[in-house]
């Protein structure tokens, strides 16, 4: 055994690690770091979201379940690579899903089935809000939940008494403490970046509107809100047979504030400092901006939120991500197994994707739609996949390949141009990570096209979020006094990471604004679909 391998044997059996849990849309991950936040082990379980009475949402009981299955598999992971069995951490985090609605009641039980980002039924509640308080409230936040529900007249509001996001959740089921990390909170409701906490003028404006409807003050029913690196409880002793009913575990970790997965990836991509930016890519796509200052005026295509060390932070939130290029992958993957051909899905992806950089530039006459949720960016309250082509065009896999990851890309294109354009918000680097980015050079190079800006990608972030957490985890018990995020993350996490940077293409570019002239033409295409099936 090596002297390396000595050194992690050593900081699993003491407790030198730290445990970051990421529920994502289609995947739980955990990743235990050792001292130098490196990932020493991972797990992870897959599930995902049902439609049930017309409505996007997980079970609770899949939600232990995932998480049982996923720390199962992370410590035979430690086991078989370390020789130990994982007995104890030294700090601990909680990711997930932002946003949504998860009530309960007095004695902590649910009043209504999870309500996921993916919902996009509570346009009216977004717009009244919105206008109220003169700042966006998008369709999939908390509070937007909530108000719809008070629209709606909802029995349950007459006993709610604690709402939370699904990483807050499962952060009290360990811990005991009902908090969020300021990032999550501001998927929640909107904070005032001065006090670092909800914002009060907008708090007293609920309550005055929800007045009779709902039994509590909007403050007594969320969480308390905490920064990084402050530590938020310990893992007790019921939350350690929680997750791991084995009885293995030991209590005692210090856990940090829980944060939503877009928090964790701004960590993940050292991009939480002013002027810089990053975009995740999976089921969702997303862009996250960190702002000099604030924006002249309300978007309804831009939320604010924040860093989870609490800076502004302009997002660029898109439904649809990669779900419609994996159902497509799936297809193509039945169709090489009919004829004999059994290929990985590592490799059918790779070889799709490498076949969209020989595409037309433009597409080619070719035009798809990646929405199977609705998209409030584009006004679409329900999703249809489409993909369809001019009689002229030439179908070819290469332009079909291309147009495919297009469509993945043209909504967060329409947000970052109000950014870039309208409002002129200049970045210094945007890095980029997710699923969408596993093969070189290929979304990468035309997400730079998009944006018109060079995109890095990290050789950390191939864990993502879940690392992401992890690292929070680590900040609490490893920063030094007064030591900032940013500080922490560029001298102790990623000073000797490798980038690999692309500039974005001239011809790409042209292209990709070719192809969104006709997308946006093309968005009544969409809408009938919507309409008409």
């Amino acid at each position: 055994m090596t002297d390396t391998e000595t050194g992690v044997r050593e900081a699993i059996e003491q407790g030198r690690t730290a445990l970051g849990i990421e529920l994502g849309s289609t995947r739980i991950k955990a990743v235990l770091t050792g001292p130098g936040h490196e990932a020493i082990a991972v797990g992870s379980h897959d599930w995902e979201n049902q439609f049930v009475d017309r409505v996007w949402t997980y079970s609770l009981e899949a939600v232990w379940e995932g998480l049982q299955g996923c720390f199962a598999a992370l410590a035979a992971d430690v086991q078989a690579r370390h020789g130990v069995a994982l007995r104890t951490v030294g700090a601990l985090g909680v990711s997930a899903m932002m946003h949504g609605y998860l009530a309960f009641d007095a004695e902590g039980e649910i009043l209504t089935p999870f309500r996921t980002w993916r919902n996009t039924n509570t346009g009216a509640a977004s717009e009244e809000l919105s206008g109220l308080f003169g700042f966006n409230i998008p369709h999939r936040w908390s509070i937007a939940h909530l108000h719809q529900a008070v629209l709606n007249g909802e029995e349950h509001l007459g006993r709610i008494a604690h709402l939370t996001t699904l990483a807050g959740y499962v952060h009290w089921k360990l811990s005991g403490r009902q908090v969020l990390g300021v990032g999550d909170a501001s998927g929640v409701f909107p904070i005032d970046i001065a006090t670092g906490t909800y914002d009060a003028r907008m708090l007293a404006q609920f309550d005055e509107l929800a007045a009779g409807r709902v039994p509590h003050k909007l403050a007594e029913l969320l969480p308390a809100v905490l920064p990084a690196g402050e530590a938020a409880g310990e893992l007790t002793a019921a939350g350690a047979a929680l997750l791991d009913p084995s009885g293995t575990l030991a209590p005692g970790a210090t856990m940090c504030p829980p944060e939503g997965d877009a928090g964790t990836g701004m960590v993940a991509t050292n991009s939480v400092a002013r002027r810089t930016g990053n975009v995740s890519a999976g089921t969702s796509i997303f862009a996250m901006i960190v702002l000099d200052g604030e924006l002249s005026r309300v978007h309804p295509e831009i939320d604010l939120v924040t860093t989870p060390a609490g800076d502004l932070v302009a997002m660029v939130h898109c439904n649809n991500g990669a779900s419609e290029l994996n159902a497509w992958a799936g297809l193509f993957a039945e169709f090489t197994a009919a004829l004999g051909i059994e290929q990985d899905s590592g490799t059918v992806f790779e070889t799709l994707f490498k076949a969209a950089l020989n595409g037309a530039p433009d597409g080619g006459g070719l035009m798809a739609f990646n929405n199977l949720s609705g998209e409030p960016i584009t006004k679409l309250h329900e999703g249809r996949p489409l993909f369809l082509r001019e009689p002229g065009s030439t179908l070819s896999l290469a332009s079909f390949m291309r147009v495919q990851l297009y469509a993945a890309l043209a909504t967060l294109r329409i947000g970052m141009d109000v950014l870039q354009k309208s409002e002129n918000v200049q970045l210094d680097r945007m890095f980029a990570h997710g699923g969408l980015f596993k093969t070189e050079g290929v979304a990468q190079r035309l997400l730079a096209a998009a944006i018109d800006t060079p995109v890095s990608v990290g050789d950390l972030a191939a864990e993502g979020g879940a690392w992401g957490i992890a690292v929070l985890a680590g900040f609490v018990t490893q920063r030094s006094a007064g030591q900032s995020l940013d500080d922490f993350l560029t001298t102790a996490v990623f000073a000797d990471a490798r980038l690999d940077t692309v500039a974005p293409d001239a011809a790409d570019v042209a292209g990709f604004d070719a192809f969104m002239t006709r997308y946006v033409a093309a968005l009544p295409v969409q809408q009938a679909a919507v309409d008409h099936s």
